[in-house]
């Protein structure tokens, strides 16, 4: 067996391993037989072993080969025109279309992988204890098996196709685990709210799949886009695009980044997500799904060298998303939105120093935002982890100290607040307003626009019918009317 085909082996084990699970825990559920809890952990378990255990043997092996780019191609799925010879330049074949599944293994997504599998290893054994006996567990584990297959289908993707089919799973994943506790209206609410949000980063992403696909004359390869070749890997690449095809595409994968990372002027759904069970709010808005727009930023950083506006634009929105959350998270009055502020805080010093790398054109700044990611994820899963007793221990420490207090120690001080303080306070409680600014000038004429011409089909229909069109019209007309109509 030769290198190549261990390597074809190996990868297609990451990839398998995450996807069994979805289909073992899904089938189970789909013919109403749902897996015990302790078969659900040992799978789990099983699962998410099996692809670190290859993630790490694709590591060595690269290491001790020397190899910095292994591309595993698993099959042309959509291909209609004429193939690419090398008689016949790209550019003969503008009408061909190309719809390939790749994983890419380098130096950035290796480390992402093994991250993905260690932290939803560390959350799964979390969570098999903490959702004991929860009436929706099986539920929540099926959740968590198509978040990982997300995350890792995200991490190694080789085109662009392939990183939004995981896209598309750790949105869907993430918005039906903040509304996990469904029987409440407010986590319904707050996870329509994400999902809305996650569609318009999705709507981004793929008119920039669509644009590269013109731009690469049918192909949506970030190895065609970035020139990767046999001497040049990531991140040291020199993307082959003008600095206007850079601009325009680099635009729209910095909208997809803000909608996934909860950048400005997106940063609302972040403490709305804090509605989930714990363990998905410390390994999906915590520790992976929050840095995902920064991961796609990194992927694509060789567009940022060749336009220097676009550098500006990623770090001035990267620099006010911290800011942004540093002054909100100062005021929130719950551990769990204090962390996603905190997150968030961090998210966007990353997204700055990817941009900052681009800007000045050094390259190797883009392992210290790598860097940045694998530590902060760490860091901040462990705080998730630990806030429920954090809250308890503090509230025995603060009794212990109360009481130990002369009467009428401590309490709020005697002098009140400017009305400066008093308006800054709200509006960091009401985190700058972003949610009301985009209900009132995006979402609002959305729906009113969606009403006219809701509107407009209702009458139409009535007037070929003669009468009302819709079953919900009929019901709410007397029976012996809607016998008339009849």
């Amino acid at each position: 067996m030769t290198f190549d085909q261990i390597y074809d082996l190996l990868g297609m084990i990451v990839v398998a391993a995450p996807a069994l699970l979805v289909a073992t825990l899904g089938l189970s559920s789909l013919v109403g037989r749902p897996l015990p809890e302790r078969v659900i952990g040992r799978a789990v378990q099983f699962a998410i072993v099996t692809g670190l255990l290859a993630s790490l043997a694709i590591l060595a092996l690269m290491l001790s080969h020397g190899e910095r780019h292994v591309p595993v191609d698993v099959g042309q799925w959509v291909h209609f025109g004429e193939s690419h010879h090398a008689e016949h330049p790209p550019e003969e074949h503008a009408t061909s279309y190309h719809f390939a599944i790749k994983f890419v293994f380098d130096r950035l997504s290796v480390p992402l992988a093994i991250l993905t599998f260690l932290l939803c290893g560390t959350i799964g054994a979390f969570a098999n204890r903490y959702m004991h006996r929860e009436r929706g567990f099986n539920r929540f584990f099926i959740l968590y098996a198509i978040f990982v297959l997300g995350m890792i289908v995200t991490s190694l993707a080789g085109t662009i196709e392939t990183l939004f089919a995981g896209w598309e799973l750790v949105g869907l994943s993430s918005a039906f685990l903040v509304a996990f506790y469904q029987e409440r209206p407010g986590p319904v609410r707050n996870g329509l709210h994400v999902w809305i949000v996650y569609r318009i980063s999705d709507a981004a992403l793929l008119i920039a799949a669509v644009i590269m696909h013109h731009y690469l004359r049918g192909h949506g390869d970030f190895d065609s886009l970035l020139g990767v070749d046999a001497t040049h890997s990531w991140p040291y690449i020199e993307s082959k695009v003008t600095a206007d095809q850079a601009w325009s595409v680099g635009l729209l994968l910095l909208l997809a980044a803000a909608g996934k990372s909860a950048l400005i002027p997106f940063s609302g759904w972040l403490p709305r997500a804090m509605e989930g069970p714990t363990p998905s709010s410390a390994v999906f808005y915590g520790a992976l799904s929050v840095h995902l727009g920064a991961y796609l930023l990194l992927r694509v950083s060789p567009l940022l060298d060749t336009s220097n506006s676009l550098c500006v634009a990623v770090i001035a929105l990267g620099l006010a998303s911290s800011l942004f959350a540093v002054f909100s998270g100062r005021v929130q009055t719950d551990i769990k939105s204090t962390l996603s502020f905190a997150s968030l805080a961090q998210v966007g010093i990353i997204v700055a120093e990817i941009g900052l790398a681009g800007l000045l054109n050094w390259q190797f700044l883009r392992y210290v935002a790598l860097a940045h990611i694998l530590g902060h994820a760490c860091f901040r899963t462990l705080q998730f982890i630990r806030a429920p007793m954090v809250l308890a221990d503090y509230a025995i420490m603060e009794n212990a100290i109360g009481d130990r207090l002369p009467r009428g120690a401590g309490g709020i001080g005697s002098r009140s607040a400017s009305v400066t303080q008093t308006w800054l306070y709200r509006l960091a409680l009401e985190k700058g307003y972003l949610d009301s600014i985009l209900s009132a000038f995006i979402v609002e004429p959305f729906l009113q626009v969606f009403r006219a011409c809701d509107g407009w089909e209702r009458r139409w229909t009535d007037f070929l019918s003669s009468g009302p069109s819709r079953e919900s019209d009929k019901a709410k007309i007397a029976p012996a009317a809607v016998e008339e109509l009849i």
